[in-house]
């Protein structure tokens, strides 16, 4: 979506965007692993969630705004049969026994992401046009 919108290409949203789905910003997620690996009990699932339960739609205006584009890039699409409503993850064990919870707030953080999207842009065409592909396959062959 924000690959989208610095492009100025549409913004595909299933369905009227209701979805609703918890987010976790990625220094939480990795720090959070981490703490699993080193403080976990050995075979136990901990649930990581986010506290930032936001419907797609919700989520797509944010960054519009943020970016200061127009809503105008936003495109309904056909709903996907049997589309989730809710994506949510309860994180109370982890909390109680690993006394964890999220440090980036979700407004916090998807400005954080946004800001690395626009100064990682040669990173991230790199990526879409897959010109990274050859610079490992070259690596790989001069081993």
């Amino acid at each position: 979506m924000i690959n989208n919108a610095l492009n100025n290409k549409s913004l595909l949203v299933y369905g009227k965007g209701i979805y609703v789905r918890d987010w976790l910003h990625v220094k939480d997620h990795c720090k959070t692993i981490l703490k699993v690996l080193l403080e976990g009990s050995i075979g136990e699932i901990y649930n990581i969630g986010g506290d930032s339960e936001i419907a797609n739609i919700e989520l797509v205006e944010k960054l519009l705004k943020i970016l200061d584009k127009p809503q105008s890039l936003i495109t309904f699409v056909k709903d996907r049969p049997g589309h989730d409503l809710r994506y949510a993850m309860n994180h109370d064990k982890i909390t109680k026994e690993l006394h964890w919870k999220p440090e980036v707030d979700f407004e916090k953080g998807i400005k954080i992401t946004v800001e690395w999207y626009i100064f990682n842009r040669i990173w991230l065409e790199n990526v879409i046009t897959k010109e990274y592909l050859k610079f490992h396959e070259k690596q790989y062959k001069n081993r």
